[in-house]
């Protein structure tokens, strides 16, 4: 499978490698996603079977439909656009062309993460009442980061939508699609200096607390932030009719009336995006080879129910609900 990648961050450090390190796979280029010209003739290029984008989520819809008039199946970063109207266009437009399309929910091919779907799955905790994620990050506080899209809600940023939309997307696979949801945002640092050294007001937040029912009546709370003074291990507890689960600092542990199970538990990876990129880059050359996209593989699908519950999020803080 040929892949192009657009986008000189993730998709340079993490995306491109991962494909390359897959047999059967080869990068073809990786380009700047803000050079226009060098988009349009990746997307133009026959020698390539997959466009991988990963640009700056404002731009993803520009991309996308490049991509899709190009004829290519197409990989596309979360957050999915700027919001559900930009989700569900590139969605209709990817059916319409009848492109296999992915969505970049590499977190379901973490293995920590897939120990705990099979868990549930199985029936490890008894049937699921109640789940609750914490992940407090220092990554924009120390150092600060500078201000960029991340900080711009107009360009689709704020920390809900680059890492709350994971642990969403994990809830919809695992608990059942959510039906009520409700939540705040909050912006810890107001100002942060541009790249060249000009104070800007920060509009997306940099954390979020998030309460959400799914269709299998169990109830979710999320607590996240960018901004907490130190890095701690992102943690969750499921809590069911038989157990509970914790899953914390790369090890997954089952807790019954009877005694505990180590379910998982691996050393920290040095780099922890790659492993689960790399599976499931080997996945998206399957689907790609065999023109079959497996029932829990991320499509544009998922990426659009993900924009929809973030949309429902900046509209309750927006109107102070």
């Amino acid at each position: 499978m040929r892949v192009g990648v657009i986008g000189r961050g993730f998709g340079e450090r993490v995306v491109a490698p991962a494909f390359q390190a897959v047999d059967g796979n080869v990068v073809v280029d990786v380009i700047s996603p803000r050079d226009a010209d060098a988009v349009d003739s990746l997307c133009r290029r026959s020698d390539v079977d997959l466009i991988a984008v990963h640009s700056p989520p404002f731009l993803h819809l520009e991309h996308v439909r490049r991509a899709v008039e190009g004829g290519h199946d197409v990989l596309c970063d979360k957050p999915f656009g700027r919001s559900a109207a930009e989700a569900a266009e590139m969605r209709d437009v990817a059916k319409a062309a009848g492109v296999l399309h992915f969505l970049n929910f590499e977190n379901r091919y973490d293995t920590a993460r897939r120990s705990v779907f099979d868990a549930v799955a199985g029936g490890a905790v008894g049937e699921p009442e109640h789940v609750a994620f914490t992940m407090l990050m220092s990554v924009s506080r120390s150092p600060l980061r500078p201000y960029g899209w991340l900080f711009d809600a107009a360009a689709g940023g704020g920390w809900l939508r680059a890492m709350g939309s994971h642990q969403i997307d994990f809830t919809r696979w695992t608990f059942g699609e959510i039906v009520d949801v409700a939540g705040q945002l909050r912006i810890a640092i107001t100002d942060r200096p541009d790249s060249e050294g000009t104070l800007r007001r920060c509009t997306a937040d940099d954390g979020f607390a998030l309460t959400l029912r799914s269709e299998r009546g169990v109830s979710i709370v999320m607590d996240g932030s960018s901004a907490a003074p130190v890095n701690l291990p992102l943690a969750m507890v499921v809590v069911g009719s038989d157990g509970v689960l914790e899953e914390s600092a790369n090890r997954v542990v089952v807790h019954t009336p009877d005694g505990d199970r180590e379910l998982f538990s691996a050393l920290p990876s040095p780099n922890p995006l790659a492993p689960a990129m790399q599976r499931y880059a080997e996945a998206i050359r399957d689907a790609v080879h065999e023109r079959q996209v497996p029932p829990d593989m991320p499509t544009f699908d998922d990426g659009l129910a993900c924009a929809v519950v973030m949309d429902r999020v900046t509209s309750d803080t927006a109107s102070g609900q």
